[in-house]
């Protein structure tokens, strides 16, 4: 995509390629393509979120809600797909893990029927550590927001418990 005001070329990806960047499969996979790939600066990712979701049967029966936990799992997601995408073709898959999240808020539900856009923009990044700023927006309408961080890790550096040695 080109945007003609900046001259940059904007990338974008389906799930099929989404599934090659990130471990997550469904149902846990939160985003279902992501648009406006601008390098690792920034991106927008898209959640159709329908009544099928398996969190609905219990978030809430007769009045089903997108718990916002997710929300900020599908910001991550977001932020971390735009991360492994930019290391290269070279790149061998390794585990992110979330560290923080900070400043959460929660405006309005997610409701079934609704299209979800995770727009992440990076803070900054040192060597293994990624921050981002994310806003969750329907119809434009800002629904939620926080800044999150995560760590690439080696999985081979990765302790594991005792109990898996024996």
């Amino acid at each position: 995509m080109d945007n003609s005001v900046t001259g940059k070329v904007l990338k974008a990806v389906d799930t099929a390629q989404i599934m090659k960047l990130l471990p997550h499969r469904y149902p846990f996979l939160m985003v279902d393509r992501i648009i406006d790939m601008d390098g690792d600066e920034s991106a927008v990712g898209i959640k159709n979120v329908t009544i099928n979701e398996p969190f609905f049967q219990g978030h809430f029966p007769g009045f089903p809600v997108m718990p916002g936990v997710l929300l900020i799992e599908g910001i991550a997601q977001t932020a971390g797909a735009l991360c492994v995408s930019n290391l290269g073709d070279d790149y061998e898959p390794q585990i992110v893990f979330f560290m923080t999240v900070d400043r959460a808020r929660f405006r309005r539900p997610v409701v079934p029927g609704d299209t979800v856009h995770y727009h992440v923009r990076k803070r900054r990044n040192r060597g293994r550590v990624w921050r981002f700023n994310g806003e969750v927006r329907v119809n434009g309408q800002l629904v939620a927001e926080a800044e999150v961080s995560a760590m690439i890790a080696d999985p081979n550096a990765v302790p594991k418990d005792e109990a898996d040695h024996e």
